[in-house]
C-alpha cells in the first residue's frame, strides 16, 4: 500500500451532502485539518455545527461524500478510527450505573494506560465517586470532556467543551488543546464563545451548507 500524500494526511471531507427532512444541512462540504492543526466551527443554531461533528466522527452517516483519516475513509479501518478518536458531544456517553472515578478509569483502560489524577480545574472534585445518572447536565459533560482531555486520542472533536466551565475551567482546556496541538494531534470544535482565541485555531462559519 503507498503511503498517503501530505496533502490527505488528518482529518478530511469530501463532498459531504445530507438533508434533514427537506433542509440540506450540508451541501457538497470538504474541510482539511492537518496533525497539529485545530478548526473551530462557527454559525448561528441549527445551522448544522453539531450534525457535521457528528458526521466527521462516522455517527451519523450522509448521503454522499466521505470523511477520511490519513486519505482513508473512516467506514474502512473502522478499528483504527475509533482508537484515533476522542469525541464530547451533547450526550455525555458515560455509563449511567459508574462513577465520575470508574467511568475515567474505564475510558483509560479502553486506550491503554492508567486512570492518573484528575485536574482540580475540571471542577469534577464533588461527584467523582457520585454515579454518572444523578449528576447534573453541566457535570455529565465536564465528565464527558474530561474522558478525552485525559486520554491519548489523535484527534479531539469537541461540540461546545466550554460550556458550564469556570475560568479555571477554560484555562485548563486551552491548555490541554494547546498541548495537543504542540503534539501533533488535530482538534475539531464547535463553539459560540471566544475562549479560544488565544490558540490561533482556523475559524470557519457554517452557513448554507458549506464553510465559508
Amino acid at each position: 500500500m503507498s503511503e498517503p500524500s501530505p496533502h490527505t494526511i488528518g482529518l478530511s471531507a469530501s463532498s459531504l451532502l445530507l438533508f434533514r427532512g427537506e433542509r440540506c444541512l450540508l451541501n457538497g462540504l470538504a474541510l482539511h485539518v492537518a496533525p497539529g492543526q485545530g478548526l473551530v466551527l462557527r454559525g448561528p443554531n441549527g445551522t448544522g455545527k453539531t450534525t457535521l461533528l457528528r458526521v466527521l466522527c462516522g455517527l451519523t452517516l450522509p448521503e454522499e461524500g466521505d470523511v477520511l483519516w490519513n486519505g482513508m475513509a473512516i467506514r474502512e479501518q473502522r478499528t483504527e478510527w475509533q482508537r484515533a478518536l476522542g469525541w464530547s458531544g451533547h450526550k455525555a456517553g458515560l455509563k449511567s450505573e459508574l462513577t465520575v472515578r470508574e467511568n475515567l478509569a474505564f475510558a483509560a483502560a479502553l486506550s491503554g494506560r492508567s486512570s492518573g489524577e484528575i485536574p482540580a480545574e475540571l471542577g469534577l472534585a464533588e461527584c467523582l465517586d457520585l454515579p454518572t445518572r444523578v449528576l447534573s447536565a453541566g457535570q455529565q459533560r465536564r465528565s464527558s470532556l474530561a474522558r478525552v482531555l485525559l486520554g491519548n486520542s489523535l484527534i479531539w472533536v469537541l461540540d461546545e467543551p466550554y460550556t458550564n466551565l469556570d475560568t479555571q475551567g477554560r484555562g485548563y482546556l486551552n491548555a490541554c488543546l494547546d498541548t495537543h496541538l504542540a503534539a501533533g494531534g488535530i482538534a475539531v470544535i464547535a463553539s459560540h464563545g471566544n475562549a479560544h482565541s488565544a490558540l490561533g485555531m482556523t475559524e470557519k462559519t457554517l452557513l448554507n451548507g458549506v464553510l465559508q
